[in-house]
């Protein structure tokens, strides 16, 4: 490894709102310390956007960053592009060109999470914009280290200091606001080449140093080490050879050192480091090691291993500030993905604090977040998981939420603090358990998860079906969803979210009358698949049965047992599944029932999956 590949890295993001020069700037800075190819630098004088109005034979230093043929067409930055330069003093530079455009804050989200120094651009002749205050939000969720405020464009107006004083006046008081400690602002032309390497006699006014100088003052502040950390990212296997391969996030292991697994909490000693180029002592931060432990305990892609004299409680209950990046507005109490590294756990977001109005800082009392919205939840994980505070460690304090059914990322968060209750909450295990009520009644505990449109006919075969088995002796009961809302979810409404907390509260009720062993027939429009997968997923393996009462919504609209559908037809129920909201039918269905067809026949095939 040389010299040069082994010196400290120093993450580099630049943001801003579209056309204000981000491209510009990094590509001059680039060309101008010499470190892009003189192929790609010829290239850029020949080639030129759609509108562009670079003279023949110039650089069009945007074009040193945008990679992506489309961005080229459309004349804006789509995807972050990263580039990288040397510092004077050995330091690597990796410079992240991140879109301006609101509908890809995912993305400068995304590279904020790991940029040391944050450019926020803002164009002298256009002002302070929504996207302006969103990034620098952004950067401070984030926890980026300095922020340097580019003013830009300023030879539009010959570099007028009022202008630009008058743009650092309107921003300072974000930025304490925000509590950036270490900010600065410098006049640029990006275009012309002023203050971005070299400073420039136009604004003999400016006392601070250029942009490059900035970048190269920055030091890293000192870190806590005692905090060893590790995510298990594979296991490796070879003949008399297991290890978990890593990189490790925080402190150093050392061969000899005690370990602890999360969040099994299963302790052992580190016997072995091996990396690609032979075994070590010890590994700092940044390192990609292959650990080996004695004795070799369980572990699995996702675990964790921290050192065993401070380790991580692992938690299940998490405060967090989140930047929601889906285009559908966050729906709480629906079940998502929660990824850290290389764990993965089904999470729901139970409560809203506040949206944070990011022109002022105000905290607004919300239901949801729409997309680049940003917010204070609160989380729920289906099991425990070691996540640290932001504060403490950005890599362990991070995680992005994904949506089950698309696989989309849709949120971007940042560990508060775990909430107190996660860990006053022990799970008491009764010698009458699910198994022992289940033989007392000589019967198998399930629930018979019944999907449709209102008036498929849910309700009047769930009746049918109890009166069976109540004939045969079988101890069951009909959660209906009609029923229900007259009491335990009488203060739901037929939202998104409210529905997918209707859900949810129906299947913890059926959970716990399987573990009474009884046979529970659910009847519930339940519409939204992601709902009713997270609803089977909280049952044992064949106990959750799941029926699509399949029915024409002309046929059900025929029938409008409770007049429905004709108070849609009015305009009274916005909300109503099939008319005003959609319906996700079933995909996997356990069975398929024709609700128009003879009950008696239904009720047979469904005794078949009781019995």
């Amino acid at each position: 490894m040389s010299s040069l590949s082994s010196k400290p890295i120093v993450r580099l993001l630049t943001c801003g709102s579209v056309d204000d020069g981000k491209s510009t700037l990094i590509g001059r800075l680039l060309v101008e310390t010499d470190s892009v190819p003189h192929d790609t630098v010829s290239s850029a004088r020949s080639t030129r956007r759609a509108g562009s109005i670079i003279p023949a034979g110039e650089i069009d230093f945007s074009l040193l960053t945008d990679g992506l043929e489309a961005e080229r067409e459309q004349g804006i930055t789509i995807d972050v592009a990263y580039r990288s330069m040397s510092l004077l003093d050995g330091r690597r530079l990796i410079i992240a060109d991140a879109p301006g455009h609101e509908q890809y804050t995912r993305n400068m989200a995304v590279a904020a999470s790991r940029a040391d120094i944050a450019l926020v651009l803002v164009d002298a002749t256009r002002g302070v914009r929504v996207q302006t205050l969103r990034h620098l939000t952004i950067c401070a969720l984030m926890g980026v280290e300095k922020v340097i405020v580019v003013i830009n464009k300023l030879d539009a107006s010959n570099f007028d200091q009022k202008i630009y004083d008058d743009l650092v006046q309107e921003l300072t008081p974000t930025i304490k606001r925000l509590a950036i400690e270490d900010a600065c602002f410098i006049p640029v032309s990006a275009l012309e080449g002023d203050n971005v390497v070299y400073k420039t006699p136009k604004t003999s006014w400016h006392t601070g140093g250029s942009l490059l100088e900035e970048i190269q003052n920055w030091r890293e502040k000192p870190r806590n080490n005692e905090h060893k950390r590790m995510g298990v990212q594979l296991i490796s296997r070879a003949e008399n050879f297991r290890g978990l391969s890593g990189t490790v996030s925080q402190g150093e292991f050392k061969v000899g050192d005690e370990v602890v697994i999360l969040p099994s909490a299963k302790k052992a000693k580190i016997s072995r480091l091996a990396t690609f180029d032979g075994d070590i002592q010890s590994a700092p931060s940044g390192k990609a090691i292959t650990m080996v432990l004695t004795p070799e305990v369980d572990a699995t892609r996702g675990d964790f291993i921290e050192g065993a004299d401070n380790f991580t409680i692992p938690a299940d209950r998490f405060s967090a500030n989140l930047v929601w990046l889906g285009e559908e507005e966050l729906i709480h109490s629906r079940s998502y993905y929660l990824i850290n590294g290389s764990a993965m756990v089904a999470a729901t977001i139970t409560t809203i604090r506040h949206r944070i109005d990011i022109n002022n800082g105000e905290h607004e009392s919300t239901r949801t977040l729409a997309m680049n919205e940003i917010g204070l939840v609160e989380i729920a994980t289906d099991s425990p998981i070691a996540l640290t505070k932001y504060s403490e460690n950005r890599i362990s304090g991070n995680f992005v939420i994904v949506d089950r059914v698309t696989l989309n990322t849709i949120g971007a968060g940042m560990v508060v603090h775990t909430l107190r209750r996660a860990s006053n909450i022990t799970k008491h295990d009764y010698e009458i358990n699910k198994a022992t009520r289940s033989k007392q009644k000589g019967q198998r505990a399930k629930v018979i998860w019944m999907t449709g449109l209102s008036g498929s006919g849910k309700s009047t075969i769930a009746d049918a079906l109890e009166k069976e088995l109540f004939a045969k002796g079988i101890h069951s009961y009909v959660l209906d969803g009609d029923n229900l809302r007259l009491g335990l979810n009488k203060d739901l409404g037929f939202t998104k979210e409210d529905r997918a907390e209707n859900v949810r509260r129906v299947a913890e009720v059926g959970k716990l009358m399987v573990d009474a062993g009884l046979v529970v027939i659910v009847a519930l429009v339940s519409p939204f698949k992601v709902d009713r997968d997270h609803a089977r997923e909280i049952f044992d393996s064949g106990e959750f049965i799941e029926v699509w009462v399949k029915t024409p919504s002309e046929i059900c609209a025929q029938r409008d047992p409770k007049g429905l559908y004709k108070k849609a037809r009015e305009g009274n129920l916005p909300n109503l599944t099939g008319v005003g909201q959609d319906y996700e039918a079933p995909t996997s269905a356990e069975l398929i029932l024709d609700g128009t067809t003879d009950i008696a026949l239904n009720v047979e095939k469904l005794m078949k999956e009781v019995l």
